[in-house]
Parts: structure tokens; C-alpha cells; sequence
């Protein structure tokens, strides 16, 4: 019995997209979003939890795969943006005794130097072009 209901729910499943990690963002965004919403009785943004939700199952059984790998690729990529940036602040907690960051003026690079306090002048790996740089403390 119980293997002829998964049988049903595979023959349903096949050629949908099913979950990915955009999926399990949008549903634990939804269950914050109620959460509050329940919490501090604000019934506009408990209503407003759903659409997240909802979201979420139509990509779940979307069968256009090609959109819903799409929409997944930007997540990610917007996912990795915010994971440097914090990656970037513990590096300069960490490394604060030790060195300094400091960007390239022409290609935006950070550049981790050493503590060497005065006006010197450094090399940027990535563009080549040399610039002054200021170490105060």
C-alpha cells in the first residue's frame, strides 16, 4: 500500500523542478514573516508571509526547469556577493593587528598589506598599475 502511494507521488514528480536552495530560503522567510506576524499581531504581515510560501510550491512543481535554474543561479550568486562581504569584515577583524586593507585605485581590488606606518608605494596583483599608499597606525 505504502509503496504504490510512492509510486503515485514519483510518476506526479517527474519532469518538476523540486527543491533547491532558493526554495528552503523562501520557506524559512515565510516562517520568520509569520512568525512576526503572529508575534506582535500585525495581520498585514502575517498575510504578507504568504507570498513567499506560495512562491516557493510553484517553483516546487514547476516543470520549467530551465527558469527555475535561472532564478536559483542569480540566488546563489547573490548569496555568494553577501558572503564575501562578511567574509571580508571578519578578515579585517581578524587581521587588524596584523595588516591592513586597503583598494586599488584603478580596479577596485583589496589589497592586504602590512603594517609598514608611512606614504609607500604598492603594486596592485590584479590591474599591475602602482599607487600611493598611507599606513597611519
Amino acid at each position: 500500500m505504502f509503496r504504490r502511494l510512492l509510486d503515485k507521488i514519483n510518476r506526479f514528480m517527474y519532469g518538476r523542478y523540486g527543491a533547491d536552495p532558493l526554495f528552503y530560503a523562501l520557506l524559512i522567510l515565510f516562517l520568520a514573516l509569520n512568525l512576526l506576524g503572529n508575534l506582535f499581531r500585525l495581520p498585514v504581515l502575517w498575510l504578507l508571509s504568504y507570498a513567499p510560501a506560495i512562491w516557493a510550491l510553484v517553483r516546487y512543481y514547476s516543470k520549467n526547469i530551465y527558469k527555475r535554474r535561472e532564478e536559483n543561479r542569480r540566488f546563489l550568486a547573490l548569496g555568494d556577493k553577501v558572503k564575501s562581504a562578511f567574509r571580508l569584515l571578519r578578515d579585517r577583524f581578524r587581521d587588524c593587528k596584523v595588516c591592513r586593507y586597503r583598494k586599488c585605485k584603478h580596479c577596485r581590488a583589496i589589497l592586504r598589506l602590512p603594517i609598514r606606518r608611512g606614504k609607500h608605494s604598492v603594486k596592485c596583483p590584479r590591474c599591475g598599475k602602482s599607487f600611493d599608499v598611507h599606513i597611519w597606525f
